[in-house]
């Protein structure tokens, strides 16, 4: 691996709210504790590295907790399949899992949904205008599923980009949260997704103030999906601020 990147890695959790911590409607004798020693605002420590593929254009590889990514980007090239003229680049996407990256294969989400969910992510925030006539393929693996995929997936898929010099009007960060009763878990594990009543993802360019994808599932009040997107907006921004910072720290190590 070529790149470099901080020996620890850095946090991005949501800044407090105001709102007292309470217990889940199940639990009465005891403080809500995570399965992983986290609050409920509390985001999982990332880890980030660019150059982590040499022969790709561009690559990343993104550790959040149990959740590991590796994402190369090959491009901008001519499309293999005939594309009658346009001025502006094409981005394909596509995810995988490893065998082993769930503990029974069938838990591994649909692929195919990710990879279009990916591509809806990542599109508005690349000026496609930039390469005219060729592609860009993005190759997403998950070594190891700890929950949260999608939001890794497509952050590293995001740095990866940057990483191969592909023009981009900002990078794109996604963070999730869970609901579960009264309680909102940010950045959950799998354990937590298995149990959630409903779940709110961001993706979001942190410096322009925009949101490239929103995805909700569940019954959700008006108040509380309010806090959940301020949540996840907050953490967008620092984790932002975080994939520069490993962009800076790799363009100022040399490459062997």
């Amino acid at each position: 691996m070529a790149g470099k990147a901080s020996a620890t890695p850095a946090t991005y959790s949501p800044s407090p709210t105001g709102h007292r911590k309470k217990r889940p409607p199940t639990l009465t004798d005891s403080d809500w504790i995570r399965p992983d020693g986290r609050t409920v605002h509390q985001c999982r420590p990332a880890f980030l590295r660019t150059g982590a593929v040499n022969s790709a254009s561009g690559s990343a590889y993104a550790e959040f907790g149990n959740t590991k990514v590796i994402v190369s980007v090959f491009g901008p090239r001519e499309s293999k399949k005939a594309m009658m003229y346009s001025d502006t680049g094409r981005l394909n996407c596509n995810v995988s899992y490893t065998n082993f990256a769930t503990p029974n294969r069938s838990q591994a989400p649909e692929p195919k949904d990710l990879s279009s969910m990916l591509h809806k992510a990542l599109e508005g925030a690349i000026i496609l205008k930039s390469f005219p006539k060729t592609t860009v393929d993005v190759f997403a693996l998950v070594l190891e599923s700890g929950g949260s995929d999608l939001p890794v997936i497509t952050t590293c898929a995001s740095l990866a980009l940057a990483d191969a010099g592909i023009m981009l009007y900002d990078m794109v960060a996604s963070v999730s949260v869970s609901c579960y009763g009264k309680n909102l878990l940010i950045d959950p594990v799998s354990e937590e997704e298995s149990y959630q009543d409903g779940s709110l993802l961001i993706t979001c360019m942190p410096s322009r103030n925009e949101v490239t994808q929103m995805t909700v599932t569940g019954d959700w009040s008006t108040p509380k999906i309010h806090e959940a997107m301020q949540l996840c907006l907050d953490a967008c921004s620092k984790l932002g601020k975080i994939m520069r910072t490993s962009l800076k720290e790799s363009a100022s190590c040399p490459h062997d």
